[in-house]
């Protein structure tokens, strides 16, 4: 061979080499990166080709897929009361992708995971048409429909638990949105979400999990906590060293009650009935702010929670004495989360064990057969049991005989705590109310709740946590009791 055409033949190797490489490299090295491409509309096109599994609630879908004309995507989500149900499935839409449980549990739904690979082997051979399988949740129907229905047209969130193994009972936001309505991929989907992301109140917002509130006094209970826990007292009916007035440290401004309430040297279960600024506030001011953020970290403050939904973290901050007094009552920096409220509550009631929050008990393959059940975990002690009963009888005392009596529920034993909650610069906006409570029967308790309301249509003067949180939160451990 002369030179000439050595040397095209050398390159024509090389060039045959360098395509092998490339194909290779792109059809093994990168194959799963362009699989799941944004842009790679097979991948798209296939993943709307079947219909998707649905989410369960009391063994029934709250989702569904209906088929689609005039597009490549043959089926689109669906939701039964998608308004309802958003703050726990979140949405799934052909254009903006999904969130929450949608986009979390989207290989189970979707088919693809890697869980369900031997049903998709299968259907190979039998020539089944591809399926999603379904995500069992731990939520309660009749919990859920009460809390939405009793919120209503006002702004707010509610959560239960079961106090027992974290499991999610409620999860509701006010006011909430249909994710049915952008599942598409038209123009009109474009829009319906628009106005969603426009609306000044911030339907597409999960209050429950990503909101974070003063959480007034029901905060007093994490107090009380800290005040058993350190020692500093150790019998509830004792009288604390709590004067009246009581001027905040390195101020020249007394802390003040609400109205002419019995708080001078008050015990912890009168100053809880009667939530008295001044014992509480002097409490966090003699334990510190190391200790009351130690405390309030046992009940999962200052970290992120995942259920598997991340809830954005509630925060008691490092700060100076008069603000640690004034965080000590719910006010100042304190920040907190439904859910994370609703974890105080719940950790009480099950003597001072804080679960896990979950809202996924089982995943199942497109056939029902169950390939995930979630294992209850201990995320903490957040105090020990003889203080947490100590802090039961209080809290039940605030609700036979204070400020949470509209929760009394007939024949169940109720502990609760109410709290309004300071908003805007000096109190300069409509307050927010909160209650936490729960319910306890022969059986143990099954619930524990949580509720903020921002109701800006109320009068000032009505805005309370017994009279606007409290019967929300009744109506909903009713609902669970019944149930069982």
């Amino acid at each position: 061979m002369n030179k000439p055409l050595r040397r095209i033949a050398i390159f024509c190797g090389l060039l045959v080499l360098a395509l092998l490489v490339r194909v290779n490299w792109l059809q093994y090295v990168r194959a799963d990166e362009l699989n799941g491409h944004e842009h790679n509309r097979r991948v798209q096109i296939e993943r709307y080709s079947h219909e998707r599994g649905n989410i369960i609630v009391d063994g029934n879908p709250v989702t569904g897929s209906v088929e689609t004309s005039g597009s490549d995507f043959k089926y689109k989500r669906v939701w039964k009361n998608g308004p309802m149900w958003a703050p726990v499935t979140g949405y799934s839409s052909q254009a903006f992708d999904a969130s929450q449980l949608e986009n979390l549990e989207d290989g189970i739904l979707t088919g693809n995971s890697d869980q369900l690979f031997f049903d998709r082997t299968l259907s190979l051979f039998t020539g089944g048409q591809k399926k999603g399988g379904n995500i069992v949740t731990t939520l309660n129907g009749a919990a859920q429909k009460a809390a939405f229905e009793k919120l209503g047209n006002k702004k707010g969130a509610v959560v239960a638990l079961d106090p027992r193994t974290g499991a999610i009972l409620t999860l509701v936001s006010t006011p909430s949105y249909d994710p049915s309505v952008f599942a598409g991929n038209s123009l009109k989907d474009e829009k319906a979400r628009k106005v969603l992301l426009e609306d000044k109140n911030k339907p597409m917002l999960n209050r429950a999990l990503r909101e974070t509130y003063p959480p007034g006094s029901t905060f007093k209970v994490v107090t009380a906590a800290a005040a058993l826990e350190n020692g500093l007292y150790t019998d509830i009916d004792a009288k604390t060293n709590s004067p009246l007035p009581w001027r905040l440290p390195l101020s020249t401004n007394n802390l003040n009650n609400e109205g002419n309430i019995p708080c001078e040297n008050a015990s912890l279960r009168e100053a809880l009935r009667w939530s008295c600024n001044t014992v509480f506030g002097k409490i966090s001011d003699d334990l510190g702010n190391q200790k009351m953020i130690d405390q309030a970290d046992k009940f999962g403050f200052n970290k992120e929670i995942f259920t598997p939904v991340r809830s954005d973290a509630s925060i008691y901050p490092k700060d100076n004495r008069p603000q640690n007094a004034m965080a000590g009552i719910g006010q100042a920096s304190n920040r907190s989360t439904p859910l994370q409220m609703a974890m105080v509550a719940a950790a009480v009631a099950n003597d001072g064990k804080l679960m896990q929050p979950y809202m996924v008990a089982e995943r199942q393959a497109p056939n029902l057969d169950v390939i995930y059940t979630h294992k209850k975990e201990q995320l903490s002690q957040a105090l020990s049991a003889e203080n947490a009963q100590k802090l039961q009888r209080m809290m039940e005392t605030v609700v036979q005989d204070g400020t949470g009596k509209n929760a009394q529920i007939p024949g169940v034993t109720v502990g609760g705590k109410t709290g309004t909650a300071q908003h805007g610069l000096n109190n300069s906006e409509k307050p927010y109310a909160w209650f936490i409570s729960y319910a306890k029967t022969d059986n143990g308790s099954p619930v524990a709740v949580a509720v903020v309301v921002e109701d800006g249509e109320a009068n000032r003067g009505d805005i309370s946590g017994g009279g606007l949180a409290a019967p929300i939160a009744k109506a909903v451990m009713k609902a669970v009791i019944d149930k069982r």
